[in-house]
């Protein structure tokens, strides 16, 4: 029971960045915004997490760095891509290249350095029951941050009048633009909350996952959380579901690992990836089903009529 509710315990801690980057992805590309930079943007707010947090011994402000970091680098990708109507996937994958080098560059003094003990996570009252409370009850409160975020997102876009602008956006720019919906300020607004959300994503690896900075530690997550927002068809329930499902694969290899299968580590460690890529495979089938969900917008640059 014990080793069930660690498992439990550590597959929902490992699923939380992925399902904070998926979640900031779904909205952005919800009005018809593709960033590719998410690894680079996870990157810089988890270099930023830790310093701020390693200066100040404050958690929450390095959270907060994170999170104005992912947003500054969405901010950056937005000037050219929506601004400027660059096209939306090379600059996407120069933000991820951006990201990846300068963290590598700037978080060299950072390597090595530990963080000051935090308070003990969880719910008080609830953590201490049995099973449940080490399962369940027990995480970090981003953990629970990106449980209600998941839901406000859910709520937002298929129960309010903005998230159907949104939407709107995203299916035809040009029919929400001539309604006279302000599509360039909502597409801003949508991919700024995308960054903060990888903001979150990229903190939380530095300062409850695994707290250190080590160059390149997003490892890809940020890659599969784009990969994951197809899977879910772009809708938030799913998209839970998938994140804990990749966070459960990442964390049985490393159990397999440790119980010494006899298998060759290599292979365990790129059982993530491989599920990534059996998913997207099994996707690909049914397209009549992926058509219907992909905002037509996605990734078509919009240039208003002057």
């Amino acid at each position: 029971m014990d080793a069930t509710a660690s498992l439990i315990a550590t597959t929902l801690s490992a699923g939380t960045p992925l399902l904070l980057a998926a979640t900031g992805i779904l909205v952005s590309e919800r009005s018809g915004v593709v960033n590719l930079g998410i690894e680079g943007m996870m990157l810089m707010a988890a270099l930023a997490g830790f310093a701020v947090t390693h200066a100040t011994g404050h958690y929450a402000l390095g959270f907060a760095a994170g999170a104005l970091a992912g947003m500054a680098m969405a901010l950056l990708f937005s000037a050219f891509a929506i601004g400027l109507a660059t096209n939306q996937y090379a600059t996407g994958l120069a933000l991820a290249l951006l990201g990846a080098g300068l963290s590598a560059f700037l978080g060299q003094t950072y390597q090595g350095l530990s963080l000051h003990a935090r308070t003990a996570d969880g719910i008080p009252g609830l953590r201490d029951l049995p099973f449940l409370g080490e399962a369940f009850f027990s995480q970090h409160p981003v953990v629970y941050l990106s449980l209600a975020l998941t839901a406000g997102v859910a709520w937002f876009l298929f129960r309010t009048r903005a998230g159907l602008t949104l939407r709107a956006i995203g299916d035809n720019h040009d029919s929400a633009h001539a309604l006279g919906i302000k599509v360039l300020a909502i597409r801003y607004g949508a991919v700024a909350f995308g960054g903060a959300c990888a903001g979150l994503a990229g903190a939380h690896l530095t300062l409850v996952y695994t707290p250190q900075w080590i160059e390149n530690m997003t490892a890809g997550r940020g890659w599969i959380a784009l990969a994951l927002v197809v899977f879910a068809s772009w809708r938030p329930w799913r998209v839970l579901a998938g994140a804990y499902l990749f966070g459960a694969v990442s964390i049985g290899q490393l159990h397999a690992q440790a119980i010494g299968l006899g298998i060759p580590s290599q292979l365990l460690s790129s059982l993530p990836y491989l599920a990534t890529i059996l998913v997207l495979v099994v996707i690909s089938q049914n397209r009549r089903l992926t058509l219907i969900n992909t905002p037509a917008s996605l990734g078509r640059p919009f240039v208003p009529d002057r």
